[in-house]
């Protein structure tokens, strides 16, 4: 019974499939010995080598403004009452982009120019710049939905407790 279970890969016809062409994106190693490419410059592969990390630090730059849809549905499904559910989710909204910003030139690290210290401001600035905007407008929506929930004091009820009351004329007359 163990026998009809076995495969025997040697017995299939490989033959009627050699001559599919290489899938989309695939070079095969045939095809690229038949036209030799010509190998990169040094200064060419180099320029082409920042532009991708400048492009990677943009991508960074802007993934909490991408992220920031999803966020904005979750606190739609969270409701504006005051529930531990809800509560939480504000508290991570309001937390991450003080974290981000705390973390910034570590994120940017691996996209700075080689012959620049990580620790200067100079390096990337304007994705710093645009870094931290979109950290700042995800802190607006999460003051946002904490005003809408009541939880900022917002209204004169809210300072009642410092206002000073003058005497009533009533007693102002004695």
């Amino acid at each position: 019974m163990a026998n009809c279970f076995n495969l025997e890969y040697a017995s299939i016809d490989h033959s009627k499939w050699r001559n599919l062409p290489p899938p989309p994106g695939f070079s095969s190693p045939a095809s690229s010995s038949r036209a030799p490419a010509k190998a990169p410059t040094p200064a060419a592969s180099s320029s082409s080598y920042a532009s991708l990390k400048d492009k990677r630090a943009w991508d960074l730059a802007i993934s909490p403004a991408k992220s920031l849809p999803m966020q904005a549905f979750m606190l739609y499904m969270s409701g504006g009452g005051v529930q531990i559910f809800s509560m939480g989710i504000v508290f991570m909204l309001l937390l991450s982009p003080f974290k981000n910003i705390a973390g910034m030139n570590a994120a940017f690290a691996p996209f700075a120019p080689t012959t620049a210290s990580v620790k200067s401001p100079k390096v990337l600035p304007l994705q710093k710049i645009a870094y931290i905007a979109c950290n700042l407008l995800t802190l607006a929506v999460g003051l946002w939905k904490c005003r809408s929930m009541g939880l900022l004091p917002t209204g004169t009820g809210d300072w009642l407790a410092f206002e000073s009351r003058a005497m009533a004329p009533e007693l102002s007359l004695l």
